[in-house]
């Protein structure tokens, strides 16, 4: 889980958002696209709902906003010069060698770092991606000689998987493998090696150029949609906008770093109250009746859609969810586990409000 720490601040500003950084465009000042931008914020206070698999044209802003929200996240404490970005208090983001040291009762060093977004190149081998195990080394010296890969990098962070739908079908599985234990393990004649890899899993990619597979699109949490932005208006105030920021970055980050700070600490507060958010059974109950109903196989499509209406509750300061949060979440966790063709397309979320609307009445 993302849990954060109050940066170091200087006139409330903090002051690792300054020119130690490349500007990053702010999150809270793109317009449009609310669908991948909803399913993001909620990955983030919930990581275990299993990442976001964003689809559409190309051009749409995919990759900005997956920088901008890693951007606004704030520093988390780490174990110093730990390579899986251990946390020095919650034992299962703990890599083995500090855990023993905790267990032994030895002082860990403890430093504040950025959210780490880890991009993943198209043509990265198993072995950069998982890490690679010194077998000479191990044989000579008894020591396990471990070099990080990826995975271990992008622990409590964000790992984004660009054209995801061209990647290899195995390197997908050992990814998504990964996401869903929050584990690492790698092996290597007979030794083997295990970190922490608990991260939120982004994909894209352009419907244009292939679609995944139904089995592994079904182990994404949620599916995004997005659209070339038609309305001129609004057209005119995105290319604005860039153009104010690609001029000059730091008056365009201030503007908005009010919006910024007070969505950075409403993801905080989400991820506490996240923990006493309840669902009531007959809400349970509906929404499993219209995973039942669309023939949705397997159980993930309940369990995600249960967890992304507790955070979206969360995020919006509630303790219960309510019928409209299972609304606005629900088409973004069916959606993409309706086909069983690899030919059919996925279906835009008319089938899953139909069958939604049929369920939940007069209450929806």
């Amino acid at each position: 889980m993302i849990t954060a720490n109050a940066p170091s601040t200087e006139n409330g500003r903090s002051v690792s958002a300054t020119a130690r950084r490349r500007p990053v465009f702010p999150f809270t000042a793109i317009v449009g696209q609310d669908e991948m931008k909803l399913a993001l914020l909620l990955n983030v206070i919930d990581p275990k709902i299993g990442g976001v698999m964003i689809m559409g044209d190309r051009g749409t802003g995919k990759s900005t906003t997956i920088r901008a929200l890693a951007d606004l996240l704030p520093e988390i404490e780490v174990v110093a010069d730990d390579p899986f970005n251990s946390c020095p208090h919650d034992l299962e983001l703990m890599g083995d060698e500090v855990r023993q040291k905790r267990e032994q009762g030895l002082n860990v060093p403890v430093a504040l770092k950025k959210v780490q977004m880890v991009d993943l190149p198209l043509g990265a081998t198993e072995d950069r991606v998982c890490g690679t195990i010194d077998i000479e080394k191990a044989l000579s010296e008894g020591v396990k000689a471990f070099e990080p890969g990826l995975l271990a990098k992008a622990n409590r962070g964000i790992l984004y998987v660009d054209e995801v739908n061209l990647l290899d079908d195995h390197l997908v599985d050992v990814l998504l493998d990964s996401a869903a234990s929050g584990w690492n393990t790698v092996e290597r004649e007979g030794i083997s090696i295990r970190h922490p890899a608990r991260f939120v899993l982004v994909g894209s990619g352009n419907p244009e150029e292939g679609e995944l597979r139904p089995q592994l699109l079904d182990r994404f949490g949620m599916h995004a949609e997005i659209r070339t932005v038609k309305e001129p208006a609004m057209r005119v105030q995105i290319v604005e906008q860039r153009t104010e920021f690609d001029q000059n970055p730091q008056v365009f980050l201030d503007q908005h770093h009010t919006q910024q700070a007070d969505l950075r600490q409403k993801l905080v507060d989400a991820q506490e109250r996240l923990k006493t958010v309840a669902i009531e059974y007959d809400l349970r109950v509906k929404i499993s009746q219209v995973c039942s109903e669309l023939d949705v196989d397997g159980l993930r499509g309940d369990i995600v859609t249960n967890r992304a209406a507790k955070a979206l509750a969360a995020f919006e300061g509630r303790d219960e969810v309510t019928v409209s949060d299972i609304r606005r979440v629900v088409t973004l966790c069916l959606r993409h586990r309706l086909r069983k063709d690899p030919l059919e397309s996925i279906d835009s979320g008319y089938k899953v409000e139909k069958v939604f609307n049929a369920i939940f009445g007069e209450a929806a």
